[in-house]
């Protein structure tokens, strides 16, 4: 099977619209802001990706998602990444469709029905924060709750429906506080997006601040877990952040593939040397496979987590071998007359800016490796 030619098969297969749609567009129109990519994905009905086909989504495993994620990549980093925060949204409202009381998945089905792109305002960003923990306020009043906070960088900050943000509320029956999600349509009063992000990477994402003042989110669309931090919502953190690095490695594996592939199909440079190239990433991929795979298979606890981190980080070190490597056996003629070089090789690097970052991962890690639990800095 040639290179990425299993990926795009998946996301042929899954929605078929998209990849023509990319492949007609150059590649730094839909890398700038504003780019029309986060609509190709819309009228593709990628926002039902990971949504069971039951609900009217598309039905996708982990695996599929993987694949699909690297495919954009290749076409469009910022797409990709855009996009890994919708599916990591929509995961962890499909891991609340387990706990609550059938709500939850009239919401999914509403999205993936009508195509509605979903923001993330969890604390995804924020070092030392589980995936859920909260990031803004809430006060209860008679009509729902109000909410006031702001989350910077948020993608998809000016295409989004909704944003879902975790908030600590109190329980109905009295008895202290619990954990819900609430999903903040964009455009209630008190939500504003303003600027952010002001470098010319990965700028197609929309990852701006968004802003909440006193916003009122009615109570048909607050989620309850009945739970505290802690508690059993700590089993849905670890599969919310199994989710957000297993996604985020395969949008930046794309991005590196993208620069794998030019080097294949330049008959000029010698075999050994794309060979090489070719071996290193498809072994890359194999190994973010075979998280998606123990997440197929259900397997979402501490274990689980480890693995999406060491693999995480293993395809850092082996997009920095091949991202530079790709760019200098290119040459500098590629490189001088298309932006699309340096912009890829400078997105492909942006997997290690995403949290937890390595060097706050150490200490855990040896933590873990003496048979203590797994914490995540």
């Amino acid at each position: 099977m040639r290179f990425l030619e299993r990926e795009r098969a998946t996301l042929a297969k899954l929605l078929p619209d998209l990849d023509p749609a990319l492949r007609e567009m150059p590649m730094m129109e839909l890398e700038r802001p504003g780019s029309p990519g986060i609509r190709l994905f819309r009228d593709s009905g990628g926002p039902g990706l990971l949504v069971p086909e039951i609900h009217q989504g598309r039905g996708a495993t982990a695996l599929d998602a993987l694949r699909v994620q690297r495919a954009i990549g290749s076409r469009s980093p910022s797409l990709a990444v855009a996009t890994t925060m919708h599916h990591f949204s929509m995961a962890t409202l499909v891991g609340l469709g387990g706990l609550g009381d059938g709500l939850e998945w009239m919401l999914i089905e509403g999205v993936a029905s009508t195509n509605r792109i979903i923001a993330s305002g969890f604390a995804e960003g924020r070092s030392g924060a589980g995936i859920l923990d909260p990031s803004m306020t809430a006060t209860v009043t008679e009509d729902g709750i109000r909410i006031n906070g702001v989350k910077r960088p948020c993608s998809l900050a000016r295409s989004m429906d909704v944003l879902t943000a975790s908030v600590t509320i109190p329980r109905e029956d009295g008895q202290g506080e619990e954990l819900a999600v609430a999903l903040v349509p964009a455009e209630s009063d008190g939500l504003s997006v303003s600027g952010f992000w002001s470098s010319a990477f990965l700028a197609g994402a929309e990852s701006e601040q968004v802003t909440l003042t006193d916003v009122l989110v009615p109570p048909e669309l607050v989620l309850r877990t009945a739970t505290t931090s802690g508690e059993r919502l700590d089993e849905l953190q670890t599969a919310g952040l199994i989710w957000f690095q297993m996604l985020m490695t395969g949008s930046y594996l794309g991005a590196a593939s993208a620069l794998v592939e030019r080097v294949l199909l330049n008959d000029r440079i010698p075999e050994h040397d794309r060979v090489r190239l070719f071996l290193e990433t498809e072994a890359a991929m194999a190994t973010a496979e075979g998280v998606a795979r123990r997440v197929d298979a259900g397997d979402l606890g501490e274990s689980a987590l480890a693995q999406a981190l060491f693999v995480r980080y293993g395809v850092q070190d082996a997009i920095a071998r091949v991202v530079p490597r790709s760019v200098e056996l290119l040459g500098g003629l590629n490189f001088m007359t298309s932006d699309e070089v340096g912009h890829l090789a400078a997105c492909a690097n942006g997997l290690s800016l995403h949290p937890p970052s390595r060097s706050r991962m150490t200490g855990p890690f040896s933590a873990y490796l003496a048979d203590r639990p797994l914490a995540v800095a």
